[in-house]
């Protein structure tokens, strides 16, 4: 009898890490018989394949509570799971050490997918020693970047697999066609674009400090698209330095493609990440990128610097150096771009999502 995957994803909140989710568990479910999804995020079920199974809560008032909640009942949801079948094989889609932990007490099968760099995690020392016995116990682990991969030998002495996010080209160029109103007011400007979770992670402060120095020696327009616990801060800042005019902030769309197309640079300012999918994304939609070169990816993506521009992470002063140097030498940073583009089929859509099937098909 063949086992059933059950892919472990309690909050879906519409950001790289979602979009990765939506595409293998998509493509999960052409190759394999049984999949199944636990999660208290319902809002996105027309998201997925109509083969696979959603098991959630039937009321949808769970979808408004906070990450923490939902995660405990997602693992109540698990718990009930198991007890009615053991022929199971857990893809716990965000590390999750609870979710190991359950699954090696039932005798469960579990792969457990980590997204973002070691550094994020808790800096506690009893907690980092628990995280390392737990994954150590998780049957396979996936990280999403090369970096990654060597930081979690190095620090956790975990020996995971690295899968690249699938990225599927063909449909971000043909979903920045979409008809929209520009983002930006005028033509003439530089264009700015940032777009990610408004938390400590992602570090928009930085992004905002290089933006209010700027505006004394640059034209410029920028636009911030996300949503987070930190927005009234960012909002808050814009109106006390008088940046109305150069900065707006917008809420995420479905289709952030349409808006990556308007801008003429596209700036991460993350403290930390594990391979950032919006950078990619800019990169297929011919964009010149400027990241903070944070644990992991950025580097990876931009070939150490010789496809776009890094900067220290968290310096708003070697970021407003970096945005200068692409507004003065634009057709230099066009060469950058031009190799950046040429590397990207190390992130294919096929070749990784080919990759999660072996790895799944290696525990079943």
């Amino acid at each position: 009898m063949e086992k059933k995957i059950l892919i472990f994803m309690p909050s879906i909140e519409g950001g790289g890490v979602e979009k990765n989710l939506f595409l293998v568990s998509n493509f999960l479910i052409k190759k394999f018989k049984k999949v199944s999804l636990i999660t208290i995020s319902k809002n996105y079920k027309k998201k997925f394949n109509k083969s696979i199974e959603f098991i959630s809560l039937s009321s949808n008032i769970w979808d408004s509570f906070g990450r923490k909640i939902k995660y405990v009942l997602a693992l109540i949801l698990l718990i009930k799971e198991i007890f009615n079948n053991r022929n199971l094989l857990v893809f716990s889609f965000q590390a999750n050490i609870y979710c190991i932990i359950i699954c090696k007490l039932f005798g469960v099968k579990v792969i457990s997918r980590s997204n973002s760099a070691p550094i994020g995690w808790s800096q506690n020392w009893l907690k980092r020693t628990i995280f390392k016995i737990v994954l150590n116990l998780a049957d396979k682990v996936m990280v999403n970047s090369l970096q990654f991969k060597k930081d979690l030998k190095k620090e956790f002495n975990v020996d995971a697999i690295c899968i690249y996010n699938p990225l599927n080209i063909k449909e971000i160029k043909q979903k920045s066609k979409e008809n929209t109103r520009s983002i930006f007011k005028s033509k003439r400007k530089l264009k700015i674009l940032n777009i990610g979770r408004f938390t400590e992670q992602k570090d928009q402060k930085t992004l905002l400090k290089s933006l209010n120095y700027l505006k004394r020696d640059l034209d410029y327009e920028a636009v911030l698209v996300g949503k987070g616990i930190l927005k009234d801060n960012l909002i808050k800042y814009i109106d006390e330095n008088n940046l109305k005019n150069n900065i707006k902030i917008l809420n995420f769309v479905d289709n952030p493609y349409k808006l990556i197309k308007q801008t003429d640079i596209f700036v991460l300012s993350s403290r930390f990440e594990g391979l950032p999918n919006v950078l990619l994304e800019a990169l297929v939609l011919n964009k010149f990128v400027i990241s903070s070169d944070c644990p992991t990816g950025p580097k990876e993506i931009l070939l150490n610097g010789k496809g776009g521009l890094l900067f220290k992470t968290g310096n708003y002063k070697d970021l407003v150096k970096k945005i200068l140097f692409y507004d003065a030498n634009k057709n230099k940073c066009n060469k950058l771009l031009k190799i950046a583009i040429k590397n990207l089929n190390r992130f294919d859509y096929q070749r990784n999502q080919i990759k999660y099937y072996d790895l799944v098909k290696s525990l079943l």
